[in-house]
């Protein structure tokens, strides 16, 4: 497959997806992604990803960069796994997206590009960070003096069950959860519906605040 067509196919996918070149240039940019980061594709050809989007990680490092390790992996084939980072778009408005990357090598030209599979993740990452703030909170009011006084007696928790519980309070979305204990996601239901019947709470993150107010996790 050559470049050219590799970049028609992408014009057609749901996820924005755009592919740079080893010196990290802007090659393709769909429909998708005009809508996602505001720039229209003029804009963008031939300009450095890095400058464009300023992605940063969790902890705000930057992941945009000249040197891009993720292009620098794709190159020499190594496995690079999906990502999420924050990015600019171009009105200035911040968005976090996870992404999927391909490193893709033109039969005829023997150039190598990586193509970038983004999806809007915002709302989740709005969530989550919530999430993290309530159970903060939940700390906090667990070590003043006689919070467990009052409480209904509640059974023990299994050991898998403190574990979903203390990832869940670490801010690790569900899926992540099931993904680090190897279980399915119908397993993690069942553990945490279990949970929230011996904790006499409605939702997961009633059950996080509970166990910690109880001193189980």
């Amino acid at each position: 497959m050559l470049a050219r067509e590799l970049f028609d196919i992408l014009e057609g996918t749901d996820d924005s997806a755009f592919t740079v070149d080893e010196q990290g240039f802007v090659c393709s940019w769909n429909r998708a992604a005009e809508k996602l980061f505001g720039y229209k594709k003029p804009e963008v050809l031939d300009k450095p990803c890095a400058h464009l989007l300023q992605g940063r990680g969790s902890l705000g490092a930057p992941i945009c960069t000249e040197s891009c390790a993720v292009i620098e992996c794709a190159a020499n084939r190594r496995e690079v796994p999906n990502y999420d980072m924050e990015v600019q778009t171009r009105s200035g408005r911040k968005v976090w997206v996870n992404c999927s990357i391909l490193a893709f090598h033109d039969q005829r030209t023997h150039h190598h590009f990586v193509v970038h599979l983004a999806r809007d993740i915002t709302a989740r990452k709005r969530t989550e960070r919530l999430s993290e703030k309530l159970i903060d909170v939940a700390r906090e009011i667990s070590t003043l003096p006689g919070q467990a006084e009052g409480l209904p007696p509640a059974s023990p928790l299994t050991c898998q069950e403190r574990r979903v519980l203390e990832l869940l309070a670490k801010g690790k979305s569900p899926s992540q959860v099931a993904h680090e204990l190897r279980i399915a996601p119908r397993t993690l239901r069942n553990h945490l519906h279990h949970a929230n019947q011996k904790l006499h709470t409605g939702n997961r993150l009633e059950a996080v605040m509970q166990a910690t107010r109880r001193g189980l996790i």
